[in-house]
């Protein structure tokens, strides 16, 4: 047995608090931003999980708008995968380098088929040597009632224009005098190069914290996984323009993650790899040995996961990340903390303690934002969440991750559950929430950015006794705090 001598101790969230400290810094002078690798840098650390209650293209676009980053969920289609990838990649531009087109011999059914497919409002019309024509919007045809008409027959022929190497700003400058929703970007020969919005514009100015790409579009991730289809998934979503990959795993202390991981970064050099999930240095180290460029840690550590009760496996999610801060210090390889986060507090542990950023499953998974329906239970409004671990999740292509690929549905082992979270509301009230949570940790102990949060972070083991006394106590309840939920909320619904 190894190390059958002496057994460690470890904590998480909950056994723990940080110390106040003399501070000079109030929570609104405080700086959020962080690397999620050494390459890509978000104005706030929470990155939405790769879950299919949580995140699809909807929840990617809102939380990279905000400032974080989404992970696209891989229990679906590689085609479907890929046009999550490309709703988010194209919700928003600076300047739009591939709008999608259509010729003129096309009629108006084709056209309102094309923008409707897109989630578009416009279109470009090129002959066949790629010369625009003119442009075809919803106010075009809003009125028409014969869609079997040619768009040539249609679209707007006098049009307002830009020359290629035209800015943002100039862009914005033209729109504004010339009352119009699209700008086209052409060449000298009259060649379509790009196209810039009014919507794009306005939602530069609404956001102004976004992540974005150097093209101007929101950054977005998806995850992959160790089976049959690793490499061609890879391939499509690059292709598709996703900006970092995520190779998800229960056990990425693995030999075939390992692998994969090598595999990965050996075809596509220049794409960022997270790769996870891990509990200890020595699996940090090996992961980082085989070119990730980022850790995911915490194994167990889930609202819907069961794999520390159904294996006897995992490590309390504080000690985990203090135990891989070692090799993160060391390296310059940036952790996320992925598991046990239910309150903005916890959040404000998990990066004390030396995480980069966090990845949240359980606390975005009841919002307008994530996939899903909202339904009624006990007169309260919920919405589903579940584990990608548990049964319906694996039947549908997660097996993998906990590698059972190929099993049987009745034969599959899960190592999590589905159930029902409260309904929430909308993502930017959460954020708001979340943000102005760690903002108040960070003023209390003086610490004017992550990076000094984490070098001035210290922590103090509480007893049980402690923990009941840090929360609402004596007191009935009568009306809910927009951060806080006990825990009774989430017992059996």
């Amino acid at each position: 047995m190894k190390n059958n001598t002496k057994i460690k101790n470890a904590y998480t969230f909950d056994d723990v608090l940080l110390v106040p400290a003399h501070s000079k810094v109030l929570p609104s002078q405080v700086d959020i931003s962080t690397n999620i690798t050494s390459n890509i840098k978000i104005k706030i650390p929470i990155i939405s999980a790769a879950m299919d209650t949580v995140t699809e293209n909807k929840m990617a676009i809102s939380i990279a708008r905000e400032g974080g980053l989404g992970i696209i969920h891989k229990n679906m289609s590689i085609e479907k995968q890929v046009k999550e990838i490309t709703k988010v990649k194209r919700a928003e531009s600076g300047i739009i380098l591939d709008p999608v087109t259509i010729s003129p011999e096309k009629t108006l059914k084709d056209a309102i088929s094309i923008m409707k497919n897109h989630e578009i409002s416009g279109l470009p019309i090129l002959d066949q040597n790629e010369k625009i024509l003119g442009i075809l919007t919803d106010r075009d045809i809003r009125f028409e009632s014969n869609l079997d008409q040619l768009v040539s027959e249609v679209m707007t022929e006098n049009l307002i224009t830009a020359s290629e190497g035209t800015t943002l700003n100039e862009a914005k400058s033209i729109l504004q005098k010339n009352r119009i929703e699209k700008l086209l970007i052409i060449d000298k020969k009259k060649k379509l190069k790009g196209m810039v919005t009014v919507r794009d514009v306005l939602m530069k100015e609404k956001f102004p914290d976004a992540s974005l790409d150097p093209l101007g579009r929101l950054l977005c991730g998806a995850a992959i996984g160790v089976s049959n289809d690793l490499e061609d998934r890879a391939f499509e979503l690059v292709s598709a323009g996703v900006d970092i990959l995520v190779l998800d795993s229960a056990h990425g202390h693995s030999q075939g993650v390992l692998n994969g991981v090598e595999n990965i970064k050996k075809k596509f050099p220049d794409i960022p790899l997270i790769a996870g999930n891990i509990a200890t240095s020595d699996g940090m180290k090996a992961l980082v040995s085989k070119g990730a460029d980022a850790i995911k840690v915490g194994i167990g550590a889930g609202a819907s996961c069961t794999t520390r009760i159904v294996s006897g496996i995992g490590v309390p999610q504080f000690s985990a990340i203090l135990d891989c801060v070692k090799i993160s210090n060391e390296l310059n390889i940036p952790i996320i903390s992925d598991g046990g986060i239910r309150f903005s507090g916890d959040m404000a542990k998990a990066l004390g303690a030396g995480a980069h950023s966090v990845m949240l499953g359980n606390l975005l998974a009841g919002l307008d934002e994530s996939p899903g329906e909202i339904l009624l239970h006990d007169g309260r409004q919920h919405k589903v969440f579940r584990g990608m671990g548990s049964l319906g999740p694996m039947k549908d292509g997660t097996a993998d991750r906990y590698f059972q690929e190929g099993v049987e549905g009745i034969k599959l082992v899960p190592e999590g559950v589905e159930g029902l979270v409260p309904y929430r509301g909308s993502l930017s009230s959460v954020i708001f929430q979340l943000i102005g949570g760690l903002k108040s940790s960070m003023g209390y102990t003086g610490s004017k950015n992550l990076r000094l949060f984490r070098n001035n972070a210290e922590f103090i083991k509480i007893s049980s006794a402690s923990y009941a006394e840090g929360h609402p106590h004596d007191l009935r309840i009568v009306e809910d705090a927009p951060n806080y939920q006990p825990k009774d909320n989430y017992r059996e619904l």
